[in-house]
């Protein structure tokens, strides 16, 4: 949970982003289209870059593919451990710090470490 948390406030997704994926399915290639990616990102994201913070979100348990009738699909969905790493921030969620970034970065890049 507190490594969720903690890499959940390093990327660069808005609350609403979140809010998006909780009641529908969103792609990364969705995501970069969208007129209103200011809201749903602090930066500009291409699709590749998004689909590897999707990937590591997966990887967390914050995120999960949807499936259809045919198997997994490239769209994801908020999980339940996602909701509950989201309680405490209902509106905005709060930028890290450097030292927290750089331990996210380690965590994420060079998970033996």
């Amino acid at each position: 949970m507190r490594r969720a948390r903690q890499a959940v406030c390093c990327l660069p997704f808005q609350r609403s982003f979140y809010r998006n994926v909780e009641q529908a399915a969103l792609s990364s290639k969705e995501l970069v289209a969208r007129p209103d990616w200011p809201a749903q990102t602090r930066r500009r994201l291409n699709a590749s870059e998004t689909e590897d913070l999707l990937i590591w979100l997966i990887q967390l348990g914050v995120l999960r593919r949807e499936v259809d009738g045919q198997g997994l699909t490239e769209r994801v969905r908020l999980t339940p451990l996602g909701r509950e790493v989201l309680i405490p921030w209902p509106e905005t969620i709060p930028s890290a710090g450097i030292g927290s970034r750089l331990v996210h970065w380690c965590r994420r890049h060079r998970p033996r470490w």
